[in-house]
């Protein structure tokens, strides 16, 4: 036996060292938590904006990508603070959570064709989980292949991957890497006239996920959530109202002023005042501690107000029917085929240029600028007028002319909290599904237009003056014959036309609208109130149902086919029809033919029922006022007469023969950033609050 000294001295083994004799241990590749923080943000973003980009732009991918790298560096710095193993497991529960967002934004954008923050998905939320469940459930399994793509990486990280031993100092290495990488970034965004914009004046959540990525357009969102409402000066000279002009003149009204008379000299000369109530913005605003609630004063003091002219008045004590119809477009209208559509299109005030834009809170959005004449600033915009008075709709102004007044929508009454909002926007009741509306409307998927009008319209017909505001369900996607009661129902009317099977589905289901039109006029008719009501609709949004969607079940675009050109843009895609009728105007030929939105509608039915408001308050304009037109959307593009702006490649399109002056575009784009800071403003400040007490 050797000698103990003579030993060899015994040797530690390694904490991962297999012990003599022992099989050899298969070696785990290693890679940092930090590292795949950084690589999973990356890998996330660019698979978001492949998705849904049209087509792939070189730019925006760069700095997509540049975006995310120096935020994936942010957060694999703090990462890197943590031992090894604590690192792994933080950065694959990160990477799970980034997961789920993006693919829950990527099912929105699937579903609706636009982006929505977080504030507007909340707003939704519980709705669409109970209303759409069964479509949420088919997204989810069209999706499979790319929600395996999305963790496949996670993991194979998580199962595969050992955390590598830090070496050297990681915060710092990652530091420099994520300045490195913002510098260039900048540099990128900068090489781009224009580009920066959506950074900072022109912020829009939808164009800054398409510009930015999805993490910057949630961090931009969030600081400018309780951002102050800062205008930009314009430098349009206003023309403010004498302090004797303070009161709306009713059509042909006769004032002191003198002007020369065209007519003959029994008639009194037409003399327009404006359209302003008698409240003093200046004065209020140099009273008002509240530095925002002052500023949104001076704004208004600053705007010139709209006349009366010869249209004011016109349909004053006559009933309204104000309709948001679901998905609507006048693409498809036919005399033959829609015959009650058409002539109210037609035979009543036409208008040739007409468009309600995607707005980022989808249905109730539209819904929001049809009836409250303001950009939706927000998933909540609708359940924000818990707080304020918005007096000026058209169902609180002529309630308190002492009009009867209903709202009824023929789903859910609590989708988008309608039973607590409408009552506050001006009618007495709200009935929808669950609240009275079943008792004469099938529950079906989508209930039936022409059943709620046929139940709801004959118990209003001896109670007039009467104010109804409808919301309507009929037109809404998927369009099948499988998945859309009134598409099954009405397929035999339009079985024969020339087009696909989805378009054919989506005109059946929006002929419900077209049936319940023929009903009420017919009724209105019978009554002998005709040329006493005034029908006005407008759609809620375009039909992004046709667009290709895994949640809507198309397999490709088909708007093209329904408008009959490439819609490849918003100027196509949003473009509509609006309905002004009433059978006292019938044979009157009144045309409109410059561009108008959804946002004109209340204050163009303010000045037609010639109800006392301010022009100043709202942000669109009476389409028979000398106001100039403009047609403008969330993401800061804009129509007039004279062009079209589009922000997504910030170029400008002047009109056929139109030649436009020096800093026009500027200009426009000024006034368009304040509108839309404006209606934001009204939001956040709960404006009309403060309007209504200086009116008492």
């Amino acid at each position: 036996m050797e000698p103990r000294s003579k030993r060899p001295p015994a040797r530690s083994r390694g904490k991962y060292e297999a012990r003599p004799g022992a099989p050899r241990r298969r070696r785990h590749p290693r890679l940092s938590g930090w590292m795949f923080i950084l690589l999973t943000l990356l890998y996330d973003e660019l698979l978001l904006h492949l998705w849904v980009a049209d087509a792939v732009e070189f730019h925006r991918i760069l700095v997509v990508g540049l975006f995310a790298a120096g935020t994936g560096a942010v957060l694999g710095a703090l990462m890197g603070l943590l031992k090894p193993r604590a690192g792994k497991y933080l950065a694959v529960t990160v990477s799970l959570a980034l997961a789920v967002l993006y693919m829950m934004e990527y099912f929105i954008h699937d579903s609706f064709q636009t982006f929505m923050s977080l504030t507007v998905v909340a707003a939704g939320a519980g709705g669409v989980a109970t209303d759409f469940f069964g479509t949420v459930v088919s997204l989810l399994g069209a999706s499979w292949w790319r929600i395996g793509l999305i963790l496949a990486p996670i993991g194979l990280y998580g199962c595969c991957f050992r955390p590598r031993k830090r070496r050297g100092f990681v915060p710092g290495r990652m530091a420099v890497l994520a300045v490195v990488a913002y510098a260039v970034t900048w540099l990128a965004v900068q090489a781009v006239p224009g580009y920066a914009d959506g950074l900072t004046t022109a912020f829009a959540f939808d164009s800054a996920v398409r510009d930015y990525g999805l993490h910057v357009a949630l961090a931009l969102d969030a600081a400018k959530e309780n951002e102050g409402a800062s205008f930009t000066e314009d430098p349009t000279e206003p023309t403010q109202p004498t302090e004797e002009a303070t009161e709306p003149a009713t059509r042909g009204e006769e004032t002191t002023e003198s002007t020369e008379a065209t007519e003959a000299p029994t008639e009194p000369p037409v003399v327009y005042v404006p359209q302003v109530l008698p409240i003093d913005f200046a004065a209020l605003a140099e009273r008002e501690d509240n530095a925002d609630v002052a500023s949104m004063h001076k704004y208004v003091a600053s705007q010139t107000p709209a006349m009366t002219n010869e249209y004011t008045g016109l349909f004053a004590g006559k009933n309204l029917i104000l309709i948001t119809a679901e998905a609507f477009t006048g693409a498809w209208l036919d005399p033959d085929l829609t015959p009650t559509l058409w002539r109210l299109a037609n035979e009543g005030i036409r208008f040739t240029d007409y468009y309600q834009p995607l707005w980022a809170a989808g249905t109730t959005g539209g819904e929001y600028s049809n009836v409250v004449g303001l950009v939706p600033g927000s998933g909540q915009c609708m359940k924000e007028t818990y707080q304020q008075d918005f007096f000026l709709t058209m169902g609180n102004q002529l309630q308190a002319l002492g009009y009867s007044s209903a709202a009824y929508h023929n789903n859910s009454h609590t989708y988008y909290d309608r039973h607590k909002t409408h009552t506050l926007l001006g009618y007495d009741k709200f009935i929808g599904m669950g609240s009275g509306m079943e008792a004469g409307v099938k529950d079906v998927w989508p209930q039936s237009d022409r059943e709620m009008f046929d139940f709801t319209i004959p118990q209003h017909l001896d109670s007039q003056p009467f104010s109804l505001y409808y919301m309507t369900v009929s037109g809404h996607s998927e369009y099948s014959r499988g998945g859309n009661s009134q598409s099954r129902k009405n397929y035999d009317a339009v079985s024969h036309l020339d087009c696909s099977e989805a378009l054919k589905c989506y005109i059946a289901a929006n002929m419900e609208l077209e049936y319940a039109m023929a009903s009420l006029v017919e009724q209105l008719e019978a009554a002998g109130i005709a040329d006493d009501t005034v029908i006005a609709i407008s759609s809620d949004h375009y039909p992004y149902g046709l667009e290709e969607s895994d949640a809507w079940g198309t397999t490709q675009s088909y708007l093209s086919e329904l408008f009959g050109e490439e819609c490849k843009n918003r100027f196509v895609r949003d473009q509509n029809t609006l309905i002004i009728w009433s059978g006292c105007i019938e044979d009157a030929d009144i045309t409109v033919d410059t561009p108008v939105s959804s946002l004109d509608l209340l204050p163009t039915l303010s000045n037609l029922f010639g109800v006392a408001y301010d022009s100043r308050l709202l942000i669109g304009r009476d389409v028979f006022s000398d106001a100039a037109p403009l047609v403008f959307w969330p993401d800061y593009s804009w129509k007039t007469d004279k062009g079209t702006y589009n922000s997504s490649n910030r170029t400008f399109t002047p009109a056929e023969g139109v030649t436009v002056e020096e800093g026009y575009v500027k200009r426009i784009s000024a006034q368009v950033g304040n509108k839309l800071t404006y209606s934001k403003a009204v939001q956040t400040n709960d404006y009309f609050n403060y309007v209504a007490e200086a009116l008492k």
